[in-house]
């Protein structure tokens, strides 16, 4: 058997050695039949007949077709010889036809590419450049004759490179990519060479040659080697940059670099700001740090010079005593001329206020139990709009204002064009497998990793497969549903069927058939036989993913059984310079629609992306699995976010209970063991928790009726910022009641309403501040910070007004139990041991009064505390400069999250960024030729037109950003219309005479072409054709005969009005990879650069609307949009906060501007240190951040201007002891009541598993408290100490009145007296001396008492005018 196939073989095919190269003679003409060593062609692979004979003359039809399709070789009709029949031009017209379809935009390289199959096929010189090397006996009808296999074709290596270059940058508008790479076989477009292009145009295998063709390029010159007579075509290629003699212009500058206008040079991005050589704001902070320090020490050296000046002047009797810091020592008497207005005005305020506040705690206090039900009734009519509250998850409303540019382009977008589709991915690996090395019959020496490897790739199918076969029973549809009710398919969105789906993979390569992954053949190439298998198909689809056949003998088609090309980086990852067999991952993705939130297939869509997790995940527990990988649902982010805050709630709930038993305990009085129940104030600090939470509640409830809706960060932030200020006022109120005694005569109603009168106005101030704070805070474009700021707003005023009313009473019952000896919790249960009646001042105030306050306000703790604050803010300053902006995704996920696997994956293996429209409104006129061309990319197009401008950014993908050029639909309509392709055609016969016929029905059905050949090359359809064909275009599904059909690739990327119109069309192109908040910012803001600067280019247009706009739009640009503009947002947001905090401090203090501006200086410091922080710490500054930084404030004055006002109504003589003063009483309240009471809660939600609360809840919260407690505890009273306000003179001359008023009483008291003893004396001269004994002693004993009133009423009222 072996020995007849040789015979059979040896017969038919014969090696010619003898071949003639003369001028003017043929090597072969006219076509013998099909190619019978050809099969599974995408073309009838007709060869022509072995036939050395003389060039024929052309004349008639012969000749006209000769000059439709090689005009290269025309030279008038009766001068034109040809060695090609009417068939052969006809066939090489329906090949070049394929060809053109894709070249057609550069003329030049069309021609070029013509130029050469011409010179082969007809030149009249054919036997001189070309060699047969092949024969075959072909029978057609009954006839056998030899024919033509095989030859070899010589060309001149100048116009093989010309050719070449002429054509290798053209461009594919529908995807990007370069022709060239379709037609460059494995080596794709990068390492694509002449040599590498010409073999595959003459490899049978590539499913279009019809027989072999072995090009050799021979050097100008070099005649080594070449038979006898044969002369290598030496033609003059076209450049690109040419125009063509059939009247064709120069390519675009897309498809050709030499016609690209001369670019200014780029203009690199700004770098660090510097000054000197060296980091700008290094430098700010160093002359921040100078000027500082100089002018605080200039302001020790001048109050050295006044001390010792004054000191001279006390020696020398002449001057008054002097404290430590040159502050006078009040000894004269206070003339009412030396009160100032300002000091009137503070003293009326604080008068009036605590005039109020006392009668209104009073009236509180004395009707508690109705207090507490109308309290309630109205907290319960708040709260009831809770059952209308709505909470907002989705991320888009939650950072996105609606108003935003980023969501009204997203809106666009959605509105117009499907939005982008639902993303279901597995990233997969295979780590520790060993690769192997290949070597493939047709590419050589491959390395293949360890995870490309068979087995892999069937099992990677068989999960691809058991995810698509995916089946549940949906509620909405009432039956059963699967992947084609929800699945993106491009090219069948009407009826999908399962293998419509887009499905992403490597197995797709095969189709998703393991029988073609099986499939293996023997082939010889170059006398070589070998096996070639899955390997050699998967490493040309890699590099030529649009190719409908491969090169091997296996002839599989490389595109995805839904009709469409899997481009390589969608399905390997973890490859270098192309090296895609050598990739470290492979990558599986589902595409579904993305439907409206209110359609019924968005829950059938989320219930399939649910079924699609159950199986991953058991896939992923699976011992037997192979893999190592990642995943993600679209769903992913939203659940994964849900799931942390429900897992993160008995978090919170610890670390409220932890601040509740603190503030029980804290607030108790303990004086004795068997008092301990009775005095504790269990009931009061439940009651002050209950108070938090109901003006939470009641906030809540109260923006719930109005439609205003909350979101979980509301509910993590806004009872934390809450319970910080309410335990404040809570401790600073309980505290002082328990440090007062009180008078005689007076009601314990009473004595509370003067407490609370002492109290209320400082509570009044720092709740105002922040009130008004929030309320203006509310003025922020971020949803989330604009609802956080109102809800707070509302909540902290609930909070003071819940306190002066419900909080008041409460504490009034709990002083009646108290003062009956009753224990908290057993109310019948009293105890005989009696209450100590005198204040109680706890353990706190006299730490503080005895070590703290004097230690901290030494001489020399002061200067020093004063440097290392001074250093601190410098040092912040230059810190907040380089705090990072921005929130990567990953930290809004939980610790151990599968999330954070896939984001880490996705960095480190995807290799290109994500898709980014370049989105145009209505206004522009696409139908007209000027239109045309300042959009399209193609031979006669603007140089700088849309599609232009976007390949010059890719030029720069550092600086732009962008990685792959725009797609154009203009581009490929244009194409698509093009006479030489059969893309366009008009049925000639039957019922759809006149209409659109589609590339597979055959010529003679469809004769007419859409539009005529231009006469200069450059196609443009006119209005009326435009708005005709446009349909038909995007309703065209491509395939071998027509790839430009737009179905798929842009059926959805116009959109036209009832009239035509086109309102929305849009371009896509890619990012480059973007792995992190900073990148996709900056990536954002080229985009629109770019856009912005396509817009005013297409405004030039005539006809073009002046609102004509052209926008980028992506996916993530709403949730990045906030970071181009949220540090002048910030510092709007804090800004309006300080304001408040200095204009009511001022207000409240009676216009005191010195206390205004120290109390707004302390707290800016906070704010800043606490930015400065944040950067050494790794806690970025984002819209989270913000909301914190504006609690930060609220609670910072908390720590601070209860600390000022303290210092300035003290009437102490010198700064020193008003600042000792405010730091022990006040101090020890602010201390207790935010510091101790923020930092448990604060300690325990480290535990959190969300690292959004680690970071922005935990470690900001703690840097917040802990510095807003240093600088309120530690800085102010030190900065008081220097620069305080001086005592008021409206309250010592107050106070001298009094005591005046006083020392006349007492002289009275001392004249009565007098006047009374000695009427007393002369009564009792008449009685006995025993009786006179008597009386002369009870006498004084009666007579003392008016003294001893008058004594108690002097004390009293020092000690009110003291204490206030």
């Amino acid at each position: 058997m072996f020995g007849a196939a040789a015979l059979i073989t040896f017969l038919s095919c014969v090696v010619l050695t003898d071949a003639q190269h003369e001028p003017g003679y043929c090597a072969f003409y006219e076509e013998c039949g099909h190619n019978p060593s050809v099969g599974g062609s995408l073309l009838p692979p007709i060869v022509p007949c072995y036939n050395y004979s003389r060039a024929r003359a052309l004349t008639g039809e012969h000749y006209e077709k000769l000059k439709q399709v090689c005009s290269i070789l025309d030279r008038g009709e009766n001068n034109t010889y040809a060695c090609c029949s009417i068939k052969q031009l006809t066939s090489l017209e329906m090949s070049l036809a394929l060809s053109k379809a894709v070249l057609v935009r550069c003329p030049s390289c069309a021609e070029n590419f013509a130029h050469l199959h011409c010179i082969n096929t007809c030149s009249p010189n054919q036997s001189q450049t070309v060699e047969v090397t092949k024969l075959m006996n072909v029978t057609t009808g009954n006839i056998t004759r030899e024919a033509v296999v095989g030859y070899k074709a010589f060309l001149s290596t100048n116009f093989a490179d010309g050719s070449f270059q002429s054509c290798k940058n053209v461009r594919i508008p529908a995807t990007g990519g370069f022709a060239i790479a379709t037609m460059c076989g494995r080596y794709g477009a990068k390492l694509c060479t002449p040599q590498k292009w010409y073999d595959f145009q003459g490899d049978s295998s590539n499913g279009l040659a019809p027989l072999d063709i072995d090009f050799n390029l021979i050097k100008e010159g070099d005649t080594e080697g070449l038979p006898k007579g044969v002369i290598p075509y030496n033609g003059r290629a076209l450049k690109c940059n040419e125009t063509t003699p059939s009247g064709g212009q120069s390519c675009s500058c897309q498809d050709c670099q030499e016609s690209c206008p001369r670019m200014p040079p780029i203009s690199l991005p700004p770098g660090p700001f510097r000054l000197l050589g060296t980091d700008g704001f290094l430098v700010i902070s160093i002359i921040l740090l100078c000027f500082l320090m100089f002018a605080f020490i200039f302001y020790l050296f001048v109050a050295y010079l006044v001390r010792s000046h004054k000191k001279k002047n006390t020696e020398n009797g002449k001057g008054k005593s002097k404290d430590q810091n040159s502050n006078d020592v009040p000894q004269q008497l206070i003339d009412p001329s030396e009160v100032t207005c300002a000091d009137k005005n503070s003293l009326d305020a604080q008068a009036s206020l605590s005039r109020a506040f006392r009668q209104w705690g009073t009236l509180m206090a004395t009707y508690p139990l109705t207090v507490l039900l109308l309290s309630a009734v109205v907290v319960a009519v708040f709260a009831a709009g809770l059952k209308n509250i709505e909470l907002t998850t989705d991320p888009v409303e939650l950072w996105s204002a609606p108003n935003s540019r980023a969501r009204q382009e997203k809106d666009f977008h959605d509105t117009h064009f499907d939005p982008f589709f639902r993303t279901n991915q597995l990233i997969l690996t295979a780590p520790g497998r060993k690769g192997h090395i290949y070597d493939s019959l047709l590419f050589g020496l491959q390395n293949f990793s360890g995870i490309v490897s068979k087995d892999l790739v069937i099992e990677l199918l068989q999960l691809q497969t058991q995810i698509q076969n995916i089946e549940f029973w949906s509620e909405d549809l009432n039956r059963t549903a699967s992947l084609k009710d929800v699945c993106f398919a491009p090219l069948n969105p009407s009826n999908p069927a399962l293998t419509d789906c887009a499905v992403n993979s490597l197995p797709q390569y095969f189709q998703n058939s393991l029988k073609n992954i099986d499939a293996k053949v023997n082939m010889t190439e170059l006398g070589v036989t070998k096996e070639v298998d899955w390997r050699d198909h998967l490493i040309y689809c890699l590099n030529s993913p649009l190719s409908f056949q491969d090169i091997t003998d296996l002839r599989m088609s490389c595109m995805a059984d839904y009709g469409a090309p899997v481009f390589s980086f969608l399905a390997v990852g973890g490859y270098e310079d192309d090296d895609f067999t050598n990739a470290e991952a492979f990558i599986l993705t589902f595409s579904l629609n993305n439907y409206a939130r209110d359609n019924p297939k968005y829950k059938v869509a989320m219930q399939w992306e649910t079924e699609f997790l159950k199986i991953v995940q058991a896939y992923q527990k699976n011992p037997a699995a192979n893999f190592t990988f990642a995943y993600m649902a679209e769903r992913s982010l939203e659940d994964e976010i849900n799931r942390t805050t429900s897992e993160d709630i008995p978090i919170f709930m610890i670390s409220y209970a932890v601040i509740f038993v603190y503030i029980s305990v804290a607030l108790g009085e303990y004086s004795s063991w068997k008092r301990i129940l009775v005095d504790s104030k269990f009931l009061v600090g439940l009651g002050g928790i209950l108070v938090v939470g109901c003006s939470v509640l009641a906030s809540m409830g109260c923006y719930s009726w109005i439609g205003i809706p909350s979101s979980l960060v509301i509910l993590q932030v806004v009872p934390f910022l809450v319970l910080a200020v309410g335990a404040d006022n809570i401790f600073i109120f309980v505290l002082e009641y328990q440090r007062d005694m009180r008078r005689p005569g007076e009601k314990r109603e009473e004595q509370i309403g003067r407490v609370l009168g002492n109290v209320a106005p400082s509570m009044f101030l720092c709740s105002l501040s922040e009130t008004v704070c929030f309320f203006l805070g509310a003025l922020s474009t971020m949803p989330a910070v604009k609802t956080f700021a109102l809800y707070a707003a509302l909540a902290v005023l609930m909070d003071f007004i819940l306190q002066m009313t419900a909080f008041v009473a409460l504490l009034s019952l709990d002083t009646r139990r108290q003062d009956n000896n009753r224990c908290e919790l057993l109310c019948c249960v009293t105890v005989s041991t009696k209450r100590l009646n005198k204040p109680n001042e706890g353990f706190l105030l006299p730490l503080m009064r005895k070590y703290y306050a004097p230690v901290l306000l030494h001489r020399y703790t002061r200067i020093i505390v004063m440097v290392v604050f001074i250093f601190m803010f410098s040092g912040s300053v230059f810190l907040m400069f380089n705090v990072t902006v921005g929130l990567d995704q990953e930290l809004a996920m939980p610790q151990g999250s599968y999330m954070l696997d896939y984001f880490q994956y996705l960095y480190k293996y995807f290799e290109v960024g994500v898709p980014v429209y370049f989105v145009t409104k209505k206004g522009f006129n696409f139908t007209n030729v000027e239109g045309m061309n300042a959009v399209c990319s193609s031979v006669g197009c603007d140089q700088f037109s849309l599609t232009q401008k976007i390949q010059y950014a890719t030029n720069h993908p550092e600086l732009s950003y962008l990685a792959i050029p725009a797609n154009s639909w203009v581009d490929d309509f244009i194409d698509w219309l093009n006479p030489g392709s059969r893309c366009c055609r008009l049925y000639g016969f039957g019922t759809n005479v006149g209409k659109f016929c589609p590339a597979s029905e055959s010529s003679f059905l469809c004769p007419i072409k859409c539009v005529g050949t231009p006469p200069d090359g450059v196609l443009r359809p006119e209005v009326e054709q435009f708005n005709r064909f446009l349909p038909d275009f995007l309703g065209n599904r491509p395939d071998l005969n027509c790839p430009k059909g737009g179905l798929g690739a842009y059926d959805k990327a116009v959109v036209t009005d009832q009239s035509g119109e086109i309102i929305a069309s849009r371009f896509m192109a890619y990012h480059t990879p973007l792995t992190n908040s900073q990148d996709f910012t900056a990536a954002l803001l080229k985009a629109r650069e770019l856009a912005h600067n396509i817009t005013l280019g297409m405004r030039k247009i005539p006809g073009t609307s002046p609102d004509f706009e052209v926008f980028p739009y992506t996916v993530t640009n709403v949730f990045y949009e906030q970071y181009l503009t949220i540090v002048p947002e910030g510092l709007f947001n804090i800004a309006l906060c300080l304001l408040p905090t200095f204009v009511v401090c001022c207000l409240l203090l009676g216009l005191d501007l010195r206390s205004g501006l120290l109390n707004l200086f302390t707290i800016i410091m906070i704010t800043v240190d606490t930015v400065g922080v944040m950067t050494l710490w790794g806690i970025d500054y984002n819209a989270v951040a913000l909301i914190n930084l504006v609690t930060a404030v609220g609670i910072s004055v908390e720590f601070v201007s209860h600390m000022t006002r303290s210092f300035a109504l003290s009437t102490k003589t010198t700064h020193v002891d008003r600042a000792m003063e405010a730091t022990a009483n006040m101090g020890s309240a602010v201390f207790a009541g935010v510091a101790m009471t923020n930092l448990p809660g604060i300690l325990v939600l480290a535990f959190a598993k969300a690292q959004l609360i680690q970071i922005f809840f935990f470690r900001l919260n703690l840097v917040i408290t802990l510095l807003g407690m240093a600088h309120g505890l530690v800085f102010l009273p030190v900065l008081l100490s220097y620069f305080g306000p001086g005592v008021n003179k409206a309250v010592l001359l107050q106070l001298q009145q009094e005591k005046a008023k006083a020392n006349q009483e007492l002289e009275l008291r001392k004249t009565m007296r007098q006047m009374y003893d000695n009427l007393s004396y002369e009564s009792n001269e008449i009685k006995l001396d025993s009786d006179s004994d008597s009386n002369s002693t009870k006498a004084p004993t009666h007579a003392s008492k008016p003294s001893q009133i008058m004594e108690n009423q002097q004390d009293e009222r020092e000690e009110r005018i003291d204490r206030f």
